[in-house]
């Protein structure tokens, strides 16, 4: 029995993935003056992963109107899995632009005004 996925999400998912594969297939340019061969604008150099995750996401997604099976992995209604969302988010962050922390960790309120913790020695 196949599940009833939301169209709109599905389309959603679609429009994303394919806008972010068309910027990393940008039409080169050509520089006048000197001959040379320039990358076009906005292009992102993914890596072959991410190439072949945009193209197999956007395969289950207009095959089977979504990209994941298991609904462990994710809501029923739902075009795409928690993680293929957080990874796609992180790939259209690269190709802003934007780097990724990472980890780190949070200090608490007022962790500034607090007096420095005494030595056992200073007793």
């Amino acid at each position: 029995m196949p599940r009833d996925i939301d169209r709109k999400k599905t389309r959603k998912a679609q429009r994303i993935i394919r806008k972010l594969a068309a910027r990393s297939s940008a039409p080169e340019t050509i520089d006048p003056e000197t001959g040379e061969v320039k990358p076009g604008e906005g292009a992102v150099d993914y890596s072959q992963w991410e190439n072949e995750f945009l193209t197999e996401v956007d395969k289950r997604l207009e095959k089977y109107g979504s990209a994941f099976a298991d609904l462990s992995k994710g809501r029923k209604d739902d075009a795409l899995s928690a993680l293929q969302t957080v990874k796609l988010k992180e790939i259209a962050a690269k190709a802003r632009g934007k780097k990724r922390k990472g980890l780190t960790t949070k200090k608490p309120l007022g962790w500034k005004n607090r007096p420095p913790p005494r030595m056992r020695d200073e007793e």
